[in-house]
């Protein structure tokens, strides 16, 4: 292994970084420090998160400035302001010993006016993301004539959070015998189409393998019925008391909701997404990482550029629908070396997107098994064992309350209090597992689970299954109702047909490919107070039979119900006018 001395790194910026605890070059480092201190040297580098990027391509660019010209001579391109605050802060750190270099951070959420300020003055490194740079370049004032290196950092998640088209027009203006870097965790299409367009002959640097996960990192899996995943969420939290991880969420209604159940269950959990206010955004993000927060529960627009190196676990509170967003989100721990898990909490109908993501980070996930409350309390009172051992005792400052502590305790065999001081700190958490049912386990391997509760369901000519729901317009239910039920409880995409709303029923069809899945999740499930009862609608034809008539009263947790029997109800369609629509694929 070579050291930045032998990688050519200049004696100021080595003495920099040597104080910042960095030792030998990282993988990353060794390729890419020596093409980048070269001239006409195009490179593209395939590392995941956490591979130390920033050194690699921010100690040659530093050391390649010309303190004298003061203009910008270098370009970072990155997707978000907390990566771009980042990545200026560790330029900033590594050039602590080179007087008069300045270094710009270009982001929207602050005042344009003083970008506009510090720029007029003169910088010599701008890192910005793509919106507004390009808002700086059309108002005419930043000039990239000068700029000899550019960086595109996170590549990928430049181009999925769509600005592909800033991209092409910042590019346009920076001159084309600039050096190029290109880093990117995935090589998507998109990827490959930038490097033919501005790259010249680039050399492929890859730590690992193509689009490959880290091996530091321990994939696991929780296939759970939908009802139970929040469920299955606590017991993971508590089965590592000293967890220190991100929980990723699809949607910001669902990241808020989580987060606010973590909250009132006495979890040390916060939330961050796009409808905080920057200011918000940035104070959650301080308290995580100076870890007054455990559980960070996020979107992975929110997340990104979120830079924590010792993060224990992330947790995927259900599978993303690209595998990239899932290579970015694992990447997050196991960095530097270190170790890490990354849980996903999953339904069987995802099984299919595990066995496609492990061929693309060429790596196995072990299934989980949810653990049990016994196993649970366990794992916590050791570890609470674990801190009595290590705490450092200060005796001075507690010298003068012993002897009174002693007198008051005297009484107690050392027997009886450790008994107390355990039962002090866990009471609450025993009686809660003594109490709590077993979270059921899912057959992955059933295709077809519903079929062991006797249903039968119907193919229609068009590819759906029709079902009938005890919810109707008394329930106040309507279409977009039912579209919010299925998005909420079930994973992934499921189109949804006809819809049929009555006045205590409804009909609804869903593809045909889906229906076991929405057929065992929606059965049981609470809606407004009462127990939601999925059947399939027996026949295909408006106004299906069920097999066996069932009273209102046994519609489960309904009350007041207008109508004597389920049968009868539906029976009656038509007569009693409807509310029907055609549901649309989900986004």
């Amino acid at each position: 292994m070579k050291t930045f001395e032998e990688l050519g790194v200049a004696e100021p910026i080595r003495k920099a970084i040597q104080e910042m605890g960095y030792e030998a070059p990282m993988p990353v480092q060794e390729e890419v420090i020596p093409y980048l201190l070269g001239e006409d040297n195009d490179v593209i580098a395939l590392a995941q998160t956490g591979t130390g990027k920033t050194a690699a391509f921010g100690l040659p660019i530093i050391q390649k400035i010309d303190i004298d010209k003061v203009y910008p001579q270098a370009l970072v391109l990155c997707p978000t302001r907390e990566l771009c605050l980042q990545i200026a802060d560790d330029l900033n750190d590594y050039s602590k010993y080179i007087e008069e270099l300045k270094v710009l951070p270009v982001y929207g959420g602050s005042s344009i006016e003083s970008q506009i300020k510090t720029l007029k003055k003169g910088v010599h490194i701008v890192v910005a993301t793509p919106g507004r740079l390009l808002d700086l370049m059309n108002r005419k004032t930043v000039d990239l004539q000068g700029v000899h290196n550019v960086i595109l950092d996170e590549a990928d998640e430049m181009l999925n959070m769509g600005f592909m088209d800033s991209i092409n027009a910042i590019l346009a203006e920076v001159p084309p015998t600039r050096n190029m870097l290109l880093f990117s965790a995935t090589m998507p299409q998109e990827i490959a189409r930038i490097t033919k367009q501005y790259m010249k002959n680039p050399r492929e640097i890859v730590i690992g393998n193509k689009n490959e996960g880290n091996k530091n990192i321990r994939d696991i899996y929780y296939m759970v019925k939908a009802q139970d995943k929040y469920l299955a969420l606590k017991r993971i939290a508590d089965y590592y008391p000293n967890i220190y991880g991100i929980i990723f969420c699809r949607t910001r209604k669902e990241t808020q909701e989580i987060a606010d159940k973590l909250i009132q269950d006495g979890y040390n959990a916060d939330s961050l997404h796009g409808e905080l206010s920057q200011a918000q955004r940035d104070y959650v993000m301080q308290k995580f990482r100076i870890k007054n927060l455990q559980l960070l529960v996020a979107t992975d627009v929110a997340a990104r550029g979120l830079d924590v190196d010792d993060l224990t676990h992330v947790i995927n509170y259900g599978l993303p629908d690209e595998v990239e967003s899932y290579t970015h989100r694992r990447g997050r721990t196991g960095r530097a070396g270190k170790t890490g898990i990354s849980i996903s909490i999953c339904h069987v109908k995802e099984k299919g997107r595990i066995k496609q993501i492990e061929r693309t980070i060429n790596k196995k996930f072990e299934k989980g098994e949810i653990p049990s409350g016994d196993a649970i309390c366990e794992k916590q009172l050791f570890n609470l064992v674990d801190q009595i051992e290590k705490v450092q005792v200060n005796e001075k400052e507690i010298a003068s309350l012993m002897p009174s502590i002693f007198r008051k305790l005297d009484w107690l065999d050392k027997e009886d209090i450790i008994k107390r001081v355990v039962s002090l700190e866990f009471n609450r958490l025993i009686d809660y597992y003594k109490d709590a049912d077993e979270i059921q386990v899912v057959d992955e391997h059933s295709e077809k689970s519903g079929k062991k509760k006797g249903k039968k369901l119907q193919e229609s000519g068009d590819g759906f299954i029709r079902f009938f729901i005890n919810l109707g317009r008394s329930d106040n239910f309507y279409p977009n109702n039912l579209i919010e039920l299925v998005n909420k409880n079930i994973p992934g995409k499921i189109r949804i047909g006809k819809i049929d709303i009555f006045d205590n029923f409804s009909f609804f069809e869903v593809d045909a490919n889906e229906a076991e899945i929405v057929l065992d999740e929606l059965n049981g499930l609470k809606y407004r107070g009462g127990k939601i009862s999925v059947e399939p609608a027996q026949d295909k034809k408006e106004g299906g039979k069920s097999s066996k008539p069932r009273r209102s009263s046994e519609r489960r947790g309904r009350k007041g119900s207008k109508s004597s029997s389920g049968s009868r109800d539906r029976d009656r369609q038509g007569k009693g006018g409807k509310s029907s629509s055609k549901g649309k694929r989900r986004r």
